[in-house]
């Protein structure tokens, strides 16, 4: 159980690392690939889920040092 949990950790610590560097800061992702955004519009497609994706793995990452923890004492 404990091997799991620190794959866990480090497979989702790796993941959320690069999903926060696909998103660029502010601009959205197409911004990253040539395109220009300077207003305000809400997010779809692939930023949507890369949004989304980045919370889930940040909670399983967190959820798995927790556990973690729990478990060592």
């Amino acid at each position: 159980m404990k091997n799991f949990l620190q794959a866990l950790t480090l497979v989702s610590a790796i993941l959320l690392v690069v999903s926060v560097l696909l998103q660029s800061q502010g601009s959205g992702l197409g911004a990253g690939f040539g395109g220009d955004s300077n207003f305000y519009r809400s997010k779809r497609g692939i930023e949507k889920f890369l949004f989304f994706g980045t919370i889930v793995l940040a909670v399983i990452f967190f959820g798995s040092l927790l556990a973690g923890l729990i478990i060592q004492k």
